[in-house]
């Protein structure tokens, strides 16, 4: 008769056994060494082929295209002051410097460069747009449109009639930002502004086209425009009351509490005594 046999609970099954075999830690090492060295010699070959098609000479720089202001600058010029200054090729140009390079050229304000695949550089120019001379008589130096002062040769402008600013460079902005609102008034009175001066002391300083010489005194845009809108309103009474056009003023002081002080060709007259 066939047996049988019975599981109950109370019966444990066999364990399993391990059979598996422990890999030695030099061998797991000399794997791991393996592995590395194999992605290595990879990359190496990888980085050596990138290396050698960079240097094609397919991607030997053929040119430079210059889109944007060239209204100062020609090929020939750009040339001169930009081309001895490359080096390398499509890939290994330095942007960087080559943008440096074209903003040291006269009259460009900013210069912004990118490649045109494969073998040229794309170059877009800003120029300079002159308001105003800048300084003394006789500097090479300019006010742009921005307030920025720049350096380029003043025999290229267009409009000699440009007022000249001055003062110190940190405060351009200022002194252009006040001189625009300064223009109307004085054109209002048919004395055309012709130059306008910071002084090392913070005073402003005016000069209209026949000579005239105007202190505005310190302050800012809003506390000058005050002074300059009182000259406005009487300037014109006081000259005529006096049997004189305003073309007659040789200086007026503006650095008063109340009033200012106003000198014509022949007459010289105060209308305060309080000076600032």
């Amino acid at each position: 008769m066939p047996m049988s046999t019975r599981y109950t609970p109370h019966m444990r099954p066999r364990p399993e056994v391990d059979t598996s075999v422990a890999v030695p830690l030099d061998v797991r090492l000399m794997h791991v060494a393996s592995s590395v060295i194999l992605v290595g010699l990879l990359v190496g070959a990888a980085l050596t082929s990138l290396w050698a098609v960079t240097r094609l000479p397919t991607f030997a720089l053929a040119g430079i295209t210059v889109l944007g202001d060239v209204e100062h600058n020609n090929a020939v010029t750009l040339r001169a002051n930009v081309v001895t200054r490359l080096s390398g090729n499509f890939f290994t140009t330095d942007l960087d410097r080559v943008q440096a390079a074209f903003q040291a050229v006269p009259w460009v304000r900013s210069a912004s460069v990118a490649r045109e695949f494969p073998n040229r550089l794309r170059v877009t120019l800003q120029e300079h747009s002159p308001v105003a001379f800048w300084g003394d008589d006789g500097e090479s130096r300019m006010v742009n449109n921005y307030g920025e002062v720049f350096e380029a040769n003043v025999g290229e402008v267009d409009d000699e009639k440009m007022p000249r600013l001055r003062g110190p460079d940190s405060q351009s902005q200022q002194v252009l930002a006040m001189y625009r609102a300064l223009a109307p008034v004085f054109a209002g009175l048919n004395l055309p502004l012709e130059s306008l001066e910071l002084t090392g002391r913070g005073s402003w300083r005016a000069r209209v086209a026949h000579g005239a010489v105007i202190e505005l005194g310190r302050g800012s845009t809003a506390e000058v425009m005050v002074r300059m809108q009182r000259l406005g309103q009487t300037l014109v009474q006081a000259t005529a009351k006096l049997g004189r056009k305003v073309a007659a003023i040789e200086s007026a002081d503006l650095r008063y509490d109340n009033g200012y002080a106003l000198r014509l060709r022949g007459v010289s007259t105060t209308d305060v005594s309080t000076a600032r």
